[in-house]
């Protein structure tokens, strides 16, 4: 059985990708979760990890770290990661690619934690720009392909990628337009999604440079985490 090493669910976006994903296509898989220490967490995450970081994927003996390789593994032992049709395939896998390099200004600004509600100081330029892109992005797919999931029917790769900016537009209260908005708020009510969810609202461990990020980005008006221990 694969094990997926992640790390805490309210603040480590780049792991709900494959995570996310798994669960939705009920690829069987144990998850490790290391959470993020103060004192770093490098040295304790090369362990299992080579490059130090999660996601990292162990399937007997193999080793696949980074979250799009960890998708691309997936995809040659699975059906369903992609999409079947090429057009929307090829479309998809652009698509993964551009939030997997891209967006740089909505990491920045508004940084992942899944159970706190944050009033932003400002919406920069920049900021303004990558969620105008999202709206772009998420219309031209749910368009060409016809929804409700980015590439056509099935939720797959893609929509796995864009889902840590899901819970970054509640977390923030960011606004798209219509079908980009439906779309988020759609991607929360998934199964796997409100699991995850709900176990990083039960999690007590609290990441300083995650918060203090946060803090700095905006005023954190409602906090639905567990009590830190």
């Amino acid at each position: 059985m694969y094990t997926l090493h992640i790390a805490n669910k309210n603040y480590s976006s780049w792991s709900l990708r494959p995570w996310v994903l798994m669960r939705a296509l009920r690829i069987p898989f144990a998850e490790a979760l290391s959470p993020f220490e103060p004192e770093g967490n490098r040295e304790r995450f090369r362990r299992f990890s080579p490059n130090g970081k999660v996601p990292c994927l162990v399937d007997d003996g193999a080793t696949v770290w980074d979250s799009l390789a960890i998708v691309e593994y997936l995809a040659e032992r699975h059906a369903g990661v992609w999409p079947a049709d090429p057009a929307a395939r090829a479309w998809a896998r652009c698509a993964a690619a551009e939030m997997h390099s891209g967006f740089a200004a909505l990491r920045q600004h508004c940084s992942m934690c899944c159970a706190v509600r944050v009033r932003l100081h400002e919406q920069p330029a920049a900021l303004r720009q990558d969620l105008d892109r999202l709206d772009e992005l998420w219309t031209d797919g749910l368009t060409r392909f016809g929804g409700p999931f980015l590439a056509g029917t099935a939720f797959t790769a893609v929509d796995a990628f864009f889902s840590p900016v899901a819970f970054r537009i509640q977390t923030y209260g960011l606004v798209l337009g219509g079908a980009a908005g439906a779309y988020a708020a759609r991607l929360l009510q998934l199964e796997a999604m409100r699991q995850w969810y709900d176990e990083a609202r039960a999690e007590t461990w609290r990441d300083v440079p995650h918060d203090l990020e946060i803090s700095q980005a905006g005023v954190v008006f409602e906090d639905l985490r567990a009590a830190a221990r």
